[in-house]
């Protein structure tokens, strides 16, 4: 069976520099692992590979969705699985790259048997949100599905919001439709973490890469799309980190500096998820294994 590698961390960790090196040396075409890279026109904002890096080496699930959709597990799941298969068929090695810890667990180990979304049943709970406050939604979730709030932080509204839905979609608890059977794709995958023992200097290169972006134009990036798409804030795109921030600065509802402060603090927040997922995850290397792995592949 042939294996596939996966190269996880937190943002602003490395990831794509050693993803880089690496194929430099050995056959490999990269898989990106990034739930906002799928949309085409946001590319500051997600560090996203120029056209020239994937000149040199190719890379696949950047730039597949449009702003408007709702990308989802499911969809990385199958995009992923077909990638990967194409790869091998070119007689290469597929590097699965990112920190979208949730898309790599659905590759991994597959998805629960959990209903489809419902737009409407969504904008409902987001305006119930807007008048309550997602921390009183939280609440509500932990006194009909205890087990699955304490696995969600009170402000996680993605997470809320999709456990509330699938709770008043099916009248069953999250905690009682996961099957916990894990289905592995249909290769060998073997996952390597570049976790930055230095906690400070991970915060320094956050805010570093932070203000990179928006000297390069983050927000003006963000006008042009506003610009050609029906966007809305509440669109999985618009609720990405810096473009969530840069949305509010176009609203008049914080300055500059603001921005600054609050997409720093998010990112943080962001790091400090994908750390936990990280040391959740089964049978996980260190990143100064990969080379050695991808040499006897």
């Amino acid at each position: 069976m042939p294996t596939a590698f996966a190269l996880l961390g937190p943002t602003a960790s490395g990831k794509s520099a050693l993803a880089a090196t690496l194929a430099a040396e050995f056959p490999l075409e990269i898989v990106s692992v990034d739930s906002a890279q799928v949309y085409r026109g946001l590319d500051i904002g997600t560090a996203k590979p120029s056209a020239a890096e994937r000149a040199r080496v190719p890379h696949h699930l950047v730039d597949i969705a449009e702003p408007t959709e709702r990308y989802s597990a499911a969809r990385f799941r199958a995009d992923a699985i077909r990638a990967c298969e194409a790869i091998f068929a070119r007689g290469r090695i597929p590097l699965l790259v990112g920190g979208a810890m949730l898309y790599y667990r659905a590759l991994a180990f597959g998805l629960d048997a959990l209903p489809a979304a419902d737009a409407a049943l969504r904008a409902e709970i987001a305006a119930e949100a807007a008048q309550k406050g997602w921390p009183v939604l939280h609440a509500e979730l932990a006194r009909a599905d205890p087990d699955t709030a304490a696995r969600i932080a009170p402000w996680d509204r993605q997470r809320i919001q999709r456990a509330l839905e699938v709770l008043r979609t099916t009248g069953v608890p999250v905690s009682r439709l996961r099957t916990g059977r894990p289905v592995p794709p249909p290769f060998a995958l073997a996952a390597f973490a570049l976790v930055p023992a230095d906690r400070p200097a991970l915060h320094r290169r956050i805010a570093e890469r932070l203000d990179a972006m928006l000297a390069a134009g983050l927000v003006e990036e963000l006008r042009e799309l506003r610009r050609h798409h029906r966007l809305d804030p509440a669109l999985p795109s618009m609720r990405a980190v810096g473009y969530r921030q840069a949305w509010r600065f176009l609203e008049g509802e914080i300055g500059f500096e603001e921005l600054r402060v609050q997409a720093i603090a998010a990112t943080r927040q962001l790091a400090r998820r994908q750390l936990a997922w990280l040391r959740a995850l089964p049978g996980l290397e260190s990143a100064e294994r990969l080379r050695a792995a991808l040499s006897r592949a």
